[in-house]
């Protein structure tokens, strides 16, 4: 039973990596997005602007129609368009990607590799020759970067040129065209500890093979598999004239078997595409449909019917396994996959739709790990044949694997509504809802598997198995740990399966009253000029000079918090990292939070805008400051970054980023408190 435990584990790991928006990691120490413009032109008053971008792999950038609340869009600013000319409407898009993000609540809008905008213009003044236009966006991987560039449009030749100076953008002109074409400035570099990053391993593909080679064993001890592997081993140790052809024959027969699954999942990735299941696993229909497909895939597993392939199929190939030879070998394992259909077919086809969402070869890699599984046992009992006498006998327990499996299935199903439900934005499903629903499925587990309740297929119980108690007692424990998730409790080990906390009837728990927190309360009149409640009532400053001074005043380090507002990681970090009671009581106690956002939008004052001398960029924004402030200190532009520093500015230690590991980031804290105390 403890292999029923680790599955459920892995489990959860693995949908939680599919709640997550694609991509990880730092690939390159440039801006990722490359830009060229050309011009169209329509009619004698008529053009259109085209912007093309070329996206480094993995990294992505925002629609101009990503819905408030989410990521930064993508916007464009006309300059002098009043008197010239007149945009009209929105730039057209070319196909964009969406993804619900459990962050923030609403969908993302993006573009993956490449994307084209035209912006239709219609001239008010027909002298006018250059049209310049100013493009703000935000490009993100595991990190955000906000990028900002400048096009100037050729009406007479429909060129165009784009700067990355702004005092250059601005000074160009026909007359005087002496400032740099297709000007590249110095791009933000990330620092050397980021760059760290792209040595990290994408541990996703490997958690779907993990979870799909333990999802074939589960399938192996099901009452339609394990009862055959005497009868196949048997089979060819019997109809072969030595030991050694018997061997063989087992080992093609296993090798068979994987390739009739991988050609499954290399089918399913060939017909919708590399990366089209990815886009459609946040689609309200086809959440919905497999939210229906899980509750028939349970069913059958609680013993309301079978899911079974027409009975001609398995003749016809049957007929076929007759054949002998390597072509017999193959028809026999084809017959495997068909008859065993009824019990591996659910488990299967969950499989399929977890690793279709996550796009690229996980439908390949996931049938290839749950193949391995079935097919190993074959080989090695027919290799040691004189194992089979160690094998348990077939009966109920194995339609208690079944049943277990069904339970997990329809806990499954409702992680599918509920995604349908937050892109919808209806509250059919809220986390109260959701958690309700799981702790009466994992609690009616519980009382099956301590035989307080009975389902159509189980044999008589006499006894409980040692084994079957401990499931039970496992199952019981994580469904009492859900009921505080009712209240408010975060429940880090289920993180990304049930709706987010704002996504509640009550955000803040049933009874919350909101308070300071871990041995530090503030009064918000009491707060000093600049500061704010950060995440988990953390006093947090928001002006750079401000901070520091209070943290001269009270005599403690400076942690620089660069940050953004639709920073999903830097929302992670605070989530599941800061939310740590090692870490929290640091944060309040120990140290002096600057929280620096680097896609504010409030302007600056007139006389407080500058042109960047680090980029070249036209700095107007408080978040344009900030990110100036971030590349010209420590010659990074992403976000999240924490820097240590001590009273004269100098840092403590190496600056960190994206760090979801605890223990990792307490060392680093401790490292920095310690080095300027």
């Amino acid at each position: 039973m403890r292999l029923f435990l680790t599955l459920f584990i892995a489990l959860i790991s693995f949908g939680q990596s599919f709640a997550q928006f694609p991509g990880s990691g730092l690939q390159e120490t440039k801006t990722p997005v490359e830009w060229e413009g050309s011009v169209n032109q329509l009619s004698d008053e008529e053009y259109e602007l085209i912007f093309d971008a070329e996206i480094e792999k993995e990294w992505h950038i925002y629609s101009q129609f990503t819905p408030d609340g989410g990521p930064i869009p993508m916007m464009f600013e006309f300059v002098d368009a009043e008197e010239n000319y007149e945009a009209e409407g929105d730039a057209k898009e070319s196909e964009t990607k969406r993804a619900f993000n459990e962050t923030f609540g609403v969908d993302e809008i993006y573009f993956e590799k490449n994307a084209t905008f035209t912006q239709p213009i219609t001239l008010i003044n027909k002298e006018v020759d250059l049209i310049k236009v100013q493009l703000f966006y935000q490009v993100c991987k595991e990190v955000c970067i906000n990028e900002e560039y400048y096009f100037v449009f050729n009406l007479k030749d429909k060129s165009a040129k784009v700067f990355t100076n702004f005092d250059e953008f601005e000074a160009y002109s026909l007359d005087d065209n002496s400032a740099k074409e297709e000007v590249s400035g110095d791009k933000p570099v990330i620092s050397e500890r980021l760059q760290k990053e792209e040595a990290k391993v994408d541990r996703g593909i490997f958690t779907i093979f993990w979870v799909a080679f333990l999802s074939g064993f589960v399938a192996l001890l099901t009452p339609c598999v394990f009862p055959m592997i005497p009868m196949t081993v048997g089979f060819f140790t019997k109809q072969s004239k030595t030991k050694a052809k018997g061997v063989r024959n087992a080992l093609i027969y296993g090798f068979f078997i994987v390739i009739i699954y991988v050609l499954l999942g290399t089918l399913v990735t060939a017909i919708f595409g590399a990366d089209a299941l990815n886009a459609l696993s946040t689609n309200v229909t086809f959440n919905i449909i497999f939210f229906v497909l899980l509750l028939i895939f349970a069913a059958s597993f609680l013993g309301a019917f079978e899911i079974m392939l027409p009975n001609s199929w398995a003749n016809k190939v049957d007929r076929q396994a007759d054949r002998g030879g390597i072509v017999g070998i193959f028809f026999m394992a084809l017959a495997l996959a068909i008859v065993s259909f009824s019990c591996t077919g659910p488990i299967v086809g969950t499989l399929l739709v977890e690793a279709a969402s996550k796009g690229g070869l996980a439908p390949i890699i996931g049938m290839l790990g749950f193949s391995l599984a079935i097919a190993i046992p074959f080989a090695l009992f027919a290799m040691f044949p004189g194992w089979m006498n160690t094998l348990p006998k077939s009966g109920g327990w194995l339609n208690t694997v079944k049943v277990v499996l069904g339970f997990l299935e329809l806990a499954l199903a409702f992680k599918f509504l509920s995604q349908a439900d937050l892109v919808l934005d209806a509250h059919w499903l809220e986390r109260e809802v959701f958690l309700a629903i799981w702790i009466a499925v994992f609690g009616t587990l519980a009382l099956y598997l301590f035989g307080k309740i009975t389902l159509p297929h189980d044999s008589p119980i006499t006894h409980i198995s040692v084994g079957r108690l401990s499931l039970g007692l496992v199952i019981l424990s994580f469904t009492i740990y859900l009921i505080p998730g009712l209240w408010g409790a975060p429940l880090k080990l289920i993180s990304g399966f049930p709706p987010p906390m704002n996504y509640s009837e009550s955000p803040y728990g049933v009874g919350f009253t909101k308070t300071g927190g871990n041995s530090t309360t503030y009064n918000e009149s009491d707060f000093p000029e600049h500061a704010e409640l950060g995440p988990h009532d953390i006093l947090a400053f928001l002006d750079y000079e401000a901070g520091l001074a209070y943290a001269k005043k009270e005599g403690k380090p400076v942690m620089i918090d660069f940050t953004g507002k639709a920073c999903i990681n830097c929302r992670k970090m605070e989530e599941r990292v800061w939310s740590e009671p090692q870490i929290l009581g640091k944060l309040k106690n120990d140290l002096v939070i600057i929280s620096l956002y680097v896609d504010i939008k409030e302007k600056l004052p007139e006389e407080e805008q500058y042109t960047s001398e680090t980029t070249g960029k036209r700095i107007r924004t408080v978040g344009n400051k900030w990110s100036d402030f971030q590349i010209e200190r420590y010659g990074v532009n992403a976000q999240p970054y924490y820097v240590l520093i001590d009273h004269n500015e100098e840092m403590l230690n190496q600056p960190a980023s994206y760090m979801p590991d605890v223990d990792e980031y307490e060392a680093w804290l401790k490292e920095g408190i310690a080095n300027f105390k």
